[in-house]
C-alpha cells in the first residue's frame, strides 16, 4: 500500500506553463482521506511553494530547495545548509563563469547581485522572496544552496566548472538553465529518507515522480519510481516505471488515479 507520494514540480506536476491541473485538488482530497502523505519535492523556494499550494498548505509536506529545507504544517522538520565559507567560495568562483547569474538561496529569502531583467523575471517564477544586493557575501542568512542561472545550458556550460567538487558537495543540474550547489548530504533523496523515518513509511510504500537530473537521487527511494514520459534520458534509465502521459497531459494525476483506482 502506498502511503507517501513525492512529486517534483517543474516538468512533472506542472505543465510547461507552470500550472497545476485542476483535477489535482480533488485527487489530493481523496488521497488525504486514505491517509496518504503528499510531498511537493522541488528546487523551488519554500515561500513560492506555499503560494502554489495555498489551498492545502497545511496538509502537505514542502520539500523545498532540493531537499535542504523541509516543512510540514508550518513546522520546520529539518534544514541542511551550506557552510558559510563554502558558500562564499562558490559565489566568488561563480562570478567568473561566463554566461551565468548567481542566486544565494537563503532560509528567509533569495538574494541576487544582478538586476538583468530576463534573469529577474525568470527567477521570480521560482522565488517568491527575491532581493537585490550589492554583494552576496555580505548577506546575513542561512544558506540553503547556491544556484546558477545559465544563459546557455547548465548541463554543458556551468556544470563543467563545478564537476570537480562532486566528491565534497552536491552539484545538481536542476533544469536547462539551472545548476544547484548544496551540502554533500543534501538532495531530494536524503530528504525523502528522513521523511520515511519520521512518518514510519517504508521504501515499498513510497511513490515518486520526477523528470530531471536533480531528481536522480530521489528516484531510488521509492519502489514505485515513475519517470515522466518527458523525462531526461538518465531519469528514464533509472526509474522502474514511466508515466503514459507527459507533464502537459496530466501524467502525474492520471498515474495516481490508476494506482489508487480513483477513476470512478
Amino acid at each position: 500500500m502506498i502511503k507517501l507520494i513525492a512529486v517534483d514540480l517543474d516538468g512533472t506536476l506542472l505543465d510547461d506553463n507552470k500550472n497545476i491541473h485542476p483535477s489535482f485538488w480533488e485527487i489530493h482530497k481523496k488521497l488525504t482521506l486514505q491517509g496518504v502523505i503528499f510531498v511537493a519535492a522541488s528546487g523551488r523556494q519554500y515561500y513560492k511553494l506555499l503560494e502554489q499550494f495555498e489551498p492545502i498548505k497545511d496538509e502537505i509536506v514542502f520539500l523545498a530547495e532540493n531537499g535542504t529545507y523541509v516543512v510540514y504544517k508550518g513546522e520546520e522538520l529539518f534544514v541542511n545548509d551550506l557552510d558559510l565559507n563554502d558558500a562564499h567560495y562558490f559565489i566568488k568562483k561563480g562570478r567568473g563563469v561566463k554566461g551565468t547569474d548567481l542566486i544565494l538561496c537563503g532560509k528567509h529569502s533569495a538574494w541576487v547581485e544582478n538586476n538583468y531583467e530576463p534573469f529577474i523575471e525568470d527567477a521570480s517564477r521560482y522565488y517568491r522572496r527575491l532581493n537585490i544586493v550589492d554583494d552576496l557575501t555580505e548577506v546575513k542568512d542561512k544558506v540553503l544552496k547556491i544556484t546558477f542561472w545559465d544563459h546557455d545550458n547548465a548541463e554543458f556550460n556551468s556544470y563543467p566548472h563545478f564537476k570537480e567538487y562532486e566528491n565534497k558537495f552536491k552539484i545538481a543540474v536542476a533544469g536547462d538553465v539551472w545548476l544547484d550547489i548544496t551540502h554533500s548530504t543534501a538532495g531530494k533523496g536524503n530528504a525523502i529518507k528522513k521523511l520515511q523515518e519520521i512518518f514510519g513509511i517504508s521504501h515499498n510504500e513510497t511513490l515518486i515522480f520526477g523528470d530531471y537530473l536533480n531528481d536522480l537521487d530521489m528516484m531510488s527511494e521509492g519502489y514505485h519510481s515513475y519517470a515522466m514520459k518527458n523525462a531526461h534520458p538518465k531519469i528514464l534509465e533509472i526509474s522502474r516505471f514511466v508515466t503514459r502521459c507527459d507533464n502537459n497531459n496530466n501524467g502525474v494525476a492520471e498515474t495516481i488515479k490508476e494506482l489508487f483506482n480513483l477513476n470512478s
